[in-house]
């Protein structure tokens, strides 16, 4: 049992260790950002520190940036050096990781693409709504702004970026990331396998008191989070339980927490929580009959928390090494880990910077000023602060090109779709729950990027188009639950039956757009 329980732990923090590290990643060089070529003047210019439009700059900010829960750490740090009231950047910190271009998009290919847009303005109501009760209850919670000294331009701001994200990537910061993951550790290690497949029913009325439990410790990417409501969503699960898991399990971790509660101290840190759980309990038995999908026969259970629980069920059948190897390697995609060597990199560079200069020598002569000289020809100076919103426009441009990388053309998610139909079909006649379970996941989600594929190219998606990938969802749920119950009768009439559906769907898509 203790061995289960610690590589349980090891799974689970590791995978979300690297689904996080790209995020984490844009954290930093945001704070790098920010404190170089903004400056803390500029950075509170930005977000409207002491206008009253201060708490919507922040969730505009928050919702445009492509961070999650961690990647927002640093960033905080950096708002709190530059001066910035505590309303407005724990709306950031709320709304931050939220929603991004990439999971908005996916999101919309829910039955019910009204409850994302129904979410995303609940967002807004709790960070305004809560950062101005805080801000007037504390109206003292800015810290002085701290001393900054300009970097020339030129070699020298480049450089300063890169020094600056270094060094923050050695700092407190991480150690609040590395708590963050703690917490989805530790329920990976005590929740047993599969337990919470019937604690978010839509007929549950403590479902959203469940997920408020815990869905603070949870580590969820915005991309994970989405993924998971449209699960809930496909089962007709409570829509409140969803709605606390994507501003609790997606905006918060333990990580935050601590920095709250060391930042702001005891009684400032538990009226944030106190207000945060209230108002978002509130908003979600609010939304939660009337955004209950209608047209769906609810569920009884659902798959969608099995991330939380223990990763290994009953007695391991191998060496554990072998065992974590393997869920290792269907969990993470190979280019995934990249991500992680990049933020191990970054590590490697600030560890160096602390051990080889101490003294922050290198800090100083960057900040140094610089014997004044006539520009070459050609040469255009740009401000710092430009640069930086030039920097932050570029992270916002780069997330909405990549929805074309992440999102394929039609032509091309059906021809990738197809190895994943061969391997969840090939398992479920084979009985092979696991591998069956495994690969239609991944159809699963090749069916929505297909219609997200497809509604970024041609502007629209018809009822039609979105009922065709829909049918395969339902039927890959359906396929994988006879497996499991060991029906193969009804399986070798499923697999036919989805292979037809599969062939309708692929000639909507490329025959009738």
């Amino acid at each position: 049992m203790a061995e289960m329980m610690f590589w349980g732990f090891a799974v689970r923090f590791t995978s979300s260790l690297v689904q996080a590290s790209p995020f984490i990643l844009c954290g930093f060089a945001i704070a790098a950002i920010l404190r170089r070529f903004f400056g803390y003047e500029a950075t509170r210019r930005l977000f409207g520190e002491g206008t009253r439009s201060a708490l919507f700059r922040a969730w505009v900010i928050g919702m445009l940036l492509p961070v999650c829960s961690l990647g927002v750490i640093p960033v905080i740090r950096e708002l709190r050096r530059a001066g910035i009231r505590g309303g407005t950047i724990l709306a950031f910190a709320m709304s931050g990781p939220l929603f991004n271009p990439l999971s908005l998009l996916y999101g919309l290919t829910l039955s019910e693409p009204i409850a994302i847009l129904s979410f995303a303005g609940c967002s807004l109501v709790i960070v305004t709504v809560i950062g101005i009760i805080w801000d007037r209850l504390f109206p003292d919670s800015a810290l002085p702004m701290a001393e900054e000294k300009p970097v020339a331009y030129g070699y020298r701001r480049m450089l300063a970026v890169a020094t600056a994200a270094g060094r923050e990537a050695t700092s407190g910061s991480l150690m609040y990331i590395l708590i963050g993951l703690v917490g989805v550790g530790l329920l990976g290690a005590i929740i047993p396998a599969n337990s919470l497949q019937h604690t978010f029913n839509h007929d549950n009325a403590l479902a959203p008191l469940y997920m408020a439990a815990i869905a603070i410790p949870v580590y969820a990417t915005p991309m994970l989070a989405m993924s998971q409501l449209g699960m809930m969503f496909q089962h007709a699960n409570s829509v409140g339980a969803a709605f606390v898991l994507l501003v609790l399990g997606a905006g918060m971790n333990m990580g935050i927490v601590i920095w709250l509660y060391r930042e702001y101290g005891m009684r400032r840190g538990t009226t944030w929580m106190v207000l945060l759980l209230g108002i978002v309990l509130a908003l979600a038995y609010s939304v939660d009959k009337p955004l209950f999908p209608r047209d769906i026969e609810p569920a009884n259970h659902t798959h969608a928390f099995d991330i939380y629980c223990q990763p290994f069920s009953g007695a391991a059948g191998g060496s554990w090494l072998q065992l974590v190897s393997q869920k290792l390697q269907r969990d993470i995609n190979p280019f995934e880990w990249r991500n992680l060597w990049l933020f191990g990199g970054l590590i490697g560079f600030g560890v160096a910077l602390r051990l080889v200069d101490r003294a922050s020598k290198l800090e100083r002569w960057l900040e140094s000023e610089v014997p004044a000289s006539a520009p070459r020809r050609g040469d255009i100076i740009v401000p710092g602060p430009v640069l930086g919103f030039l920097s932050l426009a570029g992270l916002v441009a780069f997330s909405i090109v990549g929805c074309f990388a992440y999102y394929p053309a039609p032509d091309e998610c059906l021809e990738a779709m197809v190895d994943a139909k061969i391997s969840a079909l090939s398992g479920a006649l084979a009985m092979n729950h696991t591998e069956t379970k495994y690969w239609a996941e991944r159809y699963d989600d090749w069916t929505r990027k297909l219609e997200v594929g497809a509604y970024l190219r041609h502007g629209e998606l018809s009822d039609y188009h979105r009922w065709k990938a829909r049918l395969i969802r339902e039927q890959l749920e359906l396929l994988e639950h006879e497996v499991e119950d060991k029906e193969r009768e009804e399986v070798t009439h499923l697999v036919p039956k989805l292979s037809r559906s599969h062939n309708r769907m692929k000639h909507a898509f490329l025959q009738e757009l």
